[in-house]
């Protein structure tokens, strides 16, 4: 992975260059995206130039760049909590970044064999953390630890890493990649340099998917349409297309139900999403209803030029646009929103879901 394998944001790329070649390279960086927009290509393709080593940073075996992500005992982990390490599913992480860098973080979880777990990074990784950046580099050069959702991060491993992000060893560098900066400790985030990952154009998106992964045209424009900026999620699209047409089957369902005041029907919708079977998956259809809702929104500003819509979705988002009242897309994503946090603090999911129904019913 290299830089002239980014896909867009070009003035990111700049300034990651302009940092290696200056020498003015900070010893903590967060790179902010929305899931899937190639944060972690960004990062292998920057430490690939600053190791001058392109080739074993992008085969995630280079042995002074560290990686940490969030996990949890799962199908292929069987290990106790307090004895999880980043390290025992190295593997299967090693294997799913070599060939998709703009993989989502569901499917990393379901590499990993967590799918539906509450994942973490604990305090006895940010042991291990500190252990390492103080050891001397293996080839003599820089050493870097990639942190891979710090917002996942527990208080007590956040506090005891923050000495060494503050002021690490020399030549060593602190990468985290994050979804969501706002619920990064504040005292980690303020010590990093910012850099915002954007979410990539539907043009970019379609000749990537067609010169980088061989897609063809039509299904690569299709695919566009709907990832929302991001190629992980056209990716995902692609690959799991019976997924994507449940989700729009629920929506577009819930949706009719609460436009017909059937508030029965629309309850039985809850239900099935209560019903999902991981939370993963929950917060994965809320943040679709919101894809969703922002192209009711520009359908409803005359603007159906850049929603983004598929052909197939096409006539039932307009059909829910033409019903709504116009001030709905906003509101309903607070509903969202709210979904999506409560089901993060481990709130029964029908309670929840039961809850977001009424407000929708109401805001309709």
């Amino acid at each position: 992975m290299t830089f002239g394998d980014i896909i867009g944001n070009k003035d990111a790329v700049a300034a990651l260059q302009g940092m290696i070649r200056e020498g003015r390279v900070p010893h903590a960086m967060m790179l902010y995206e929305n899931d899937g927009c190639g944060a972690m290509a960004f990062a292998l393709a920057f430490l690939g130039e600053l190791f001058s080593s392109e080739r074993k940073v992008s085969g995630l075996i280079h042995p002074d760049v560290h990686y940490v992500y969030p996990v949890a005992a799962g199908s292929k982990v069987k290990e106790k909590v307090d004895k999880l390490r980043a390290e025992l599913f190295l593997g299967y992480w090693r294997d799913l970044m070599k060939t998709n860098p703009y993989a989502l973080e569901s499917e990393v979880n379901d590499a990993f064999g967590i799918e539906g777990k509450q994942t973490v990074i604990n305090n006895a990784e940010a042991k291990e953390i500190l252990e390492t950046v103080y050891l001397t580099p293996v080839e003599g050069g820089w050493k870097a630890v990639v942190v891979y959702l710090p917002e996942k991060m527990n208080v007590t491993a956040a506090n005891r890493l923050l000495k060494a992000v503050e002021e690490p060893p020399e030549k060593t560098v602190f990468l985290m990649i994050t979804h969501a900066p706002e619920k990064v400790l504040q005292t980690i985030s303020s010590r990093c340099q910012a850099l915002r990952i954007l979410p990539n154009s539907r043009e970019e998106i379609a000749e990537a998917l067609q010169g980088k992964f061989g897609i063809d045209p039509g299904e690569a424009a299709a695919a566009a349409q709907v990832a929302g900026g991001s190629v992980g999620v056209a990716l995902r699209y692609l690959s799991d297309k019976e997924d994507y047409e449940g989700q729009m089957e629920i929506f577009s369902g819930l949706m009719e139900a609460i436009g017909s005041k059937d508030l029965n029907a629309a309850l039985s919708y809850g239900g099935s999403l209560a019903d999902l079977g991981s939370r993963e998956k929950q917060k994965g259809f809320c943040i679709f209803a919101a894809e969703n809702l922002r192209k009711i929104f520009l359908i409803q500003q005359n603007m159906t030029g850049i929603a983004g819509m598929a052909p197939s979705e096409k006539g039932i988002l307009e059909g829910i646009a033409s019903k709504c009242k116009k001030s709905f897309p906003r509101q309903a994503l607070s509903c969202l929103d709210r979904a999506r946090m409560l089901i993060d603090r481990n709130v029964s999911q029908k309670i929840v879901f039961c809850d977001l129904v009424g407000r929708l019913y109401l805001l309709f």
